[in-house]
């Protein structure tokens, strides 16, 4: 079963599928194409995982793995 922390890993996979820049979009999107039988079979992150990959996405910030977005929601997330 996927758990929350599972989530970082697969945001940055999806980042390097998209040669280390993409949308929020273009990341859930990679995330459902390769992992949603995971996704649905996560019990409640089943129904969290957009929200959760938000989440990762700061955390992956907060520990210098993707660039920060300056408040900038609209920004592409990065790899650093």
């Amino acid at each position: 079963m996927s758990k929350r922390e599972d989530l970082k890993t697969w945001v940055i996979d999806a980042l390097r599928a998209h040669g280390g820049s993409a949308t929020l979009i273009e990341v859930c999107q990679y995330i459902w194409e390769h992992h949603e039988g995971e996704l649905k079979s996560s019990g409640n992150l089943f129904y969290t995982w957009q929200y959760d990959v938000r989440w990762a996405a700061q955390a992956l910030r907060d520990n210098g793995t993707l660039r920060p977005v300056y408040g900038n929601r609209s920004r592409p997330w990065e790899l650093a």
